[in-house]
């Protein structure tokens, strides 16, 4: 076998592996997109399809991962083609943790439509959902197009999440303080608030992905985060539900 068809070999296994991400992309954005809105209108049974469908974003984990070890045992790559299929990887693991996030918000979604609404919480989440939805439509067209300038301003927008996630925090807790019946509510707010952080983070992962794609290089310094609130709480496992 000569070395131009090899090479078209592998252009066509991997154009097929980056299809697959792709995909499984939209069904993330769309499983922050429907969590944020179920949740915000009660809607219980649209909560139970975002469960439902986190198992499809982790057959396509699956699938990426399998088709990546098959490129990398049949194909070799090397060099650039090589740092193309390790990125796939990377980006396929953070899509399905973001998967993860927003099926927990789902399923805390179903325990919130039996309490009492707290007052502007499910519009501000779903602001802060809308944001960091944004943010991974950005970082996968930065993907795609290999642009750094795009992802490196991906990994920047993730301070303004980290500020509305502390806002939310200090106006739970006022919540709280005011009225001992909202703590059990605010408490399943804060832990949705806080995967929606986590999902902000995990882009910004994708968005370092790309930019090691699209340069040869991690980013030099670390991105920024808003570390000032001594309120932060830090929910240990909570895509593992």
């Amino acid at each position: 076998m000569n070395d131009a068809h090899i090479a078209k070999a592998f252009d066509r296994d991997l154009e097929g592996v980056q299809a697959q991400v792709m995909k499984m992309g939209g069904l993330v954005e769309e499983a922050i997109r429907d969590s944020a809105k179920a949740l915000k209108s009660r809607d219980v049974e649209l909560a139970e399809q975002v469960r439902q469908g986190d198992r499809r974003i982790d057959e396509l984990e699956d699938l990426i991962n399998t088709q990546c070890a098959q490129v990398l045992a049949l194909r070799q790559p090397a060099a650039g083609d090589l740092r193309t299929v390790l990125t796939v990887m990377k980006i396929a693991g953070n899509l399905e943790r973001i998967g993860d996030y927003a099926k927990n918000l789902a399923k805390r979604t179903e325990v919130l439509s039996h309490m009492q609404p707290i007052e502007g919480a499910s519009s501000a989440i779903k602001r802060m959902s809308k944001e960091v939805e944004k943010m991974l439509s950005d970082a996968l067209d930065a993907y795609v197009r290999r642009d750094a300038a795009l992802a490196e301003d991906v990994r920047h927008r993730d301070l303004e999440v980290d500020q509305m996630y502390n806002a939310l925090f200090r106006e739970f807790l006022t919540f709280m303080m005011e009225d001992p019946r909202n703590i059990t509510a605010c408490m399943h707010l804060h832990f949705i608030a806080k995967n929606i952080e986590r999902m902000g983070d995990h882009v910004t992962s994708v968005a370092d992905q790309v930019i090691y794609l699209a340069t040869g290089q991690f980013p030099d310094e670390s991105r920024p985060k808003d570390n000032q609130s001594i309120y932060r709480v830090d929910s240990v496992g909570e895509a593992e539900e």
